[in-house]
């Protein structure tokens, strides 16, 4: 238990601002700063992230004339340093076929597909609310959509569907990627509580490899958004396969696990036999890649739980994205880690602070000049030579608090929002989020992110993170840092997050 010998306070003043008008506009200020969300409407899933002539590419799960899930559009948003999004015309919309459900999109540079040389190709999903009903388990298969202008327009393919269903109830979310040493397209799909791997020359026409899945990983619930990511180590090149769960996480509800291994152009085989999560977190769901970004892996997830994804406070808008994550690959104790930290472009819109190198945690710091103005869109960080339990509290006038940290006794990371604003919607959202430490004992590294409703954090050089949502009425004004012995504090930073970068 956390017997805090001593405390460093760090208050943080924040901008004057003037109360809301209404209760629409209390709820548009937990719309993030410097975290994309669309300007209306439902977003779930991203979908098609690719990075194009110096432009990323966001499409995502839409539902543009509704604040809950419904018939399911491709939004689009672009940015040119994943940090600033711009929101773009819808991109796909429901036909004939059904609704449009999640998929990725490639750049097809030898015309493989017959569109056009470079042409980018969507595929997707098609999900026919009709043959649903019939209970026949044919009303999910996979499309394609093409675009000779960079996203901007699409035609669908007139032979939709190029993979029709074989009988499968969940059969959806295709990442596609080019396959070098065989010579053709992957597609990696979710299958019920398997992944199913696809071959194609041409994207048109499929032909099933191999399946993954029975009796590894965790199957609370039904397996859904994978990505299949190769990875270059000293031992040779790692393949690393994500797949998200619903229900079953490890905190409640849904979740993304990953396993690390091997993939030959047809089937994917690991040895691992404990179950890995990408993010220990409440609110981190079907993230994926972008394609075309070389050796970079960066991934974007869904910044939700579908626990209570629909029924958080929400004005004109309900959901937003996690801040992109480079993802990397790090062995530990003989077993390979997938990491994630921050990409580099969020250091571009960080405010410069002064570095504090040593902190003698037996005496009070008052940062107030350093931090201020924040209003809730700031990071910070620190390092612990001498690893001990430690808590962060973030407090405003109001009483509320968001506390997370360090539990040595138990060896785990946690979030506790049980005090932070309104948890009155769902009675698992308030459950404290928790997450085993992996790594050496000391140092600590620890880095955290807070956007308005939100907070990210990254431990131990990413090999653990934690994405939660919360609703506190009004902004934290102040910061306590306690810990449960005497140490050292080393290279403490608090940074405001200047979005007009």
């Amino acid at each position: 238990m956390i017997r805090y010998i001593s405390t460093i306070v760090i208050l943080m003043v924040l901008n004057a601002c003037n109360g809301p008008s209404n209760e629409e506009a209390q709820l548009e200020d937990y719309r993030p700063a410097y975290h994309f969300t669309p300007k209306k409407g439902w977003m779930n899933d991203p979908n098609g992230l690719v990075f194009i002539d110096g432009v990323y590419h966001l499409f995502f799960q839409h539902n543009p004339d509704s604040t809950v899930w419904g018939p399911m559009h491709w939004g689009h948003a672009t940015s040119t340093d994943l940090i600033h999004w711009e929101e773009q015309p819808i991109a796909l919309f429901p036909d004939s076929l059904g609704t449009i459900f999640s998929g990725s999109a490639v750049i097809d540079r030898d015309n493989t597909a017959g569109f056009g040389k470079d042409a980018l190709v969507a595929i997707f999903t098609h999900h026919n609310h009709d043959i649903e009903k019939q209970q026949t388990g044919l009303h999910q298969y996979q499309s394609i959509a093409y675009s000779l202008d960079k996203g901007i327009t699409w035609t669908k393919y007139s032979g939709n569907p190029v993979l029709p269903n074989p009988g499968i109830w969940d059969f959806r979310d295709p990442k596609v990627m080019w396959h070098e040493e065989g010579q053709q397209w992957i597609m990696t799909l979710a299958t019920k509580q398997t992944i199913t791997f696809y071959g194609s020359k041409n994207l048109k026409e499929w032909t099933r490899l191999s399946e993954f899945g029975e009796n590894i990983g965790a199957h609370g619930g039904v397996w859904e958004c994978p990505d299949l990511l190769q990875f270059a180590t000293p031992e040779g090149d790692k393949w690393v396969l994500l797949v998200s769960i619903n229900p079953g996480g490890p905190n409640a509800g849904s979740a993304t696990q990953y396993f690390v291994g091997d993939f030959d152009g047809k089937t994917f085989t690991t040895t691992q036999q404990d179950i890995k999560w990408m993010d220990y977190g409440p609110d981190n769901y079907a993230g994926v890649t972008f394609s075309n970004t070389a050796n970079r892996k960066i991934l974007i997830g869904w910044m939700s739980n579908w626990e209570y994804a629909n029924v958080v406070p929400a004005s004109t808008w309900r959901s937003g994205m996690t801040i992109a994550r480079e993802l990397g690959l790090e062995e530990h104790d003989g077993q390979w880690l997938l990491t994630a930290v921050p990409v580099k472009e969020l250091d571009r819109v960080l405010e410069d602070s002064d570095v504090i190198e040593r902190i003698d945690v037996e005496k009070e710091l008052d940062l107030s000049t350093e931090v201020m103005p924040l209003n809730n869109t700031f990071e910070g960080s620190f390092v612990m030579q001498k690893t001990t339990g430690f808590e962060i509290q973030l407090a405003n006038e109001s009483g509320e608090q968001l506390s997370f940290g360090y539990d040595q006794s138990k060896n785990e990371y946690y979030i506790d929002r049980s005090k932070a604003g309104d948890a009155s919607f769902n009675e698992t959202f308030p459950k404290r989020a928790v997450a085993a430490r992996i790594g050496s004992p000391a140092p600590l590294a620890f880095r955290f992110l807070i956007d308005r409703n939100s907070i990210e954090i990254f431990a131990d050089q990413g090999k653990i993170n934690m994405s939660a949502l919360f609703f506190a009425k009004d902004a934290f004004s102040k910061m306590n840092f306690r810990v449960d012995d005497l140490t050292t504090i080393e290279n403490l930073q608090v940074k405001g997050v200047n979005v007009k970068k």
